[in-house]
């Protein structure tokens, strides 16, 4: 399989993790601090990194409704359909797994229960952009799944408090509100402060503090993904529209400095033209600074001859948004296994994913599509198993194969429970319990 390549990133993967250590040991930092020192240690991040120090970064009822009401009502509205349709996807997700118990043979049973996490955290970020979205996806979500205590945290813009995305927070069901931000956020809901209630799970999107904060302190609690920059990959055919490509392009690279955004064709017209047009685009898009500087280092445009190839090399790339600009999109539903999400055909594109359409935008980065989704309901919930056997007998019959199968391992503390249980309910005799009743009714045993 030959690939061609009409452009390709200027970045190795090397070079461009050569700043992690940097941030690891900020971040390390900064949780131990807040490990051992909890709101003060809060406080002082904020006003460091934010400039931020307010009374109380918990926002009381009364806040949340002064800055609702300093959201324009269009804006409102907007949240509020946006929400409906993320909601009605989750909840489509949360009917489809379900509970079940089943009798495997004559008086066992076994089952499965799926359970919600009972605190879950929420990152709204803000910074460069104030992503409202993300709200929506993680804190709604959470909600469908039916988490009973969900903390937000989304940090100041520019000193001032971020009304629009508070309305996010709250119409999507958050329970606690803070407007706290960066890796100070993630470690206090991780850990638990004096103020801030300790979370058994962490979700949303982040800069390279806040995920490298997530890396962390995975395992204390857990976390949705190990999220890397916005990533896209256009797969198209010579029927592609190459204006419609090149905007698309660009609607993830103002991401941020670093997003990789591949364009793979079986038409190098098609390839051309696109950067024809991407160059043309950046002179007047308003975040040309960002995109062009994403594009200039990270994009690519790859030619192969033939979808087939097309498939397999989008396969390898595992980018966490894939739009399909060919004359049968949804072969690729068929053809193509990783990818965070899929959007099929030039109707669609992934800034509705990310934004409005109400599929989940948090997705898997760094090729870990090729072991993982994104987030969804089931993210929020634990699935767990019981058994129960009520038959005598089933239970002295596996006793019996319990016992044979963990002396095959050497196990023989397993194999004795198996024993037991065999001789209690089948009658089977055991030199080891024989000797070990022996000894316990003897007057010299010690109880």
């Amino acid at each position: 399989m030959v690939r061609r390549y009409l452009k390709k990133s200027s970045v190795t993967t090397a070079s461009a993790g050569a700043a992690q250590v940097d941030v690891s040991q900020i971040v390390k930092g900064v949780i131990d601090d807040i490990r051992n020192n909890g709101d003060t240690a809060v406080r002082k991040y904020s006003e460091k990194f934010d400039k931020w120090s307010p009374e109380s970064f918990k926002l009381s009822k009364a806040d949340i409704e002064t800055a609702i009401a300093a959201v324009p009502s269009q804006t409102i509205e907007d949240i509020k359909e946006v929400q409906k349709n993320v909601r009605r996807f989750a909840q489509a997700q949360r009917d489809s797994i379900r509970d079940f118990e089943l009798e495997t043979q004559p008086g066992v049973f076994l089952g499965q229960k799926n359970v919600p996490i009972s605190v879950a955290g929420a990152y709204i970020p803000g910074g460069r952009y104030p992503l409202l979205a993300s709200a929506h996806m993680t804190i709604l979500t959470a909600k469908v799944a039916g988490v009973e205590h969900v903390i937000g945290c989304t940090p100041p813009i520019a000193g001032q408090m971020p009304n629009a995305t508070i309305a996010a927070m709250h119409f999507a069901g958050a329970d606690e509100i803070f407007v706290l931000g960066g890796v100070q956020a993630v470690a206090a809901m991780a850990i638990g402060t004096e103020t801030i209630r300790k979370v058994d799970f962490i979700a949303g999107p982040g800069n390279a503090f806040v995920a490298e904060g997530k890396r962390q302190l995975f395992g204390d609690i857990g976390i949705d993904l190990f999220a890397g920059p916005t990533e896209i990959l256009i797969v198209t055919d010579e029927r592609a529209d190459p204006f419609t490509v090149a905007t698309d392009i660009l609607s993830q690279a103002e991401h941020g400095p670093d997003t990789p955004s591949v364009i793979l064709t079986t038409s190098e017209e098609v390839g051309r033209r696109s950067m024809e047009i991407i160059d043309e685009l950046l002179k007047e898009m308003p975040t040309a600074a960002l995109a062009g500087t994403s594009w200039r280092a990270f994009g690519e445009v790859i030619v192969v001859d033939t979808l087939d190839e097309a498939w397999k090399v989008a396969d390898e790339i595992a980018s966490e948004h894939v739009q399909i600009f060919t004359r049968n999109p949804r072969e690729a539903l068929e053809k193509m296994t990783a990818y965070g999400a899929l959007f099929l055909g030039e109707k669609t594109c992934v800034s509705y994913g990310d934004k409005v359409i109400g599929t989940n935008h948090v997705l898997p980065t760094r090729k870990a599509a090729r072991y993982t989704g994104g987030l969804w309901v089931g993210k929020f919930l634990r699935t767990v198993t019981y058994q129960e056997v009520k038959s005598s007998e089933a239970s002295g019959e596996l006793g019996r194969l319990c016992g044979r199968a963990a002396r095959a391992e050497n196990f023989e503390g397993h194999a004795r429970s198996g024993d037991l249980r065999a001789q209690k309910y089948l009658s089977d005799k055991y030199t080891w319990i024989s000797r070990a009743n022996e000894a316990l009714a003897s007057p010299s045993a010690k109880i």
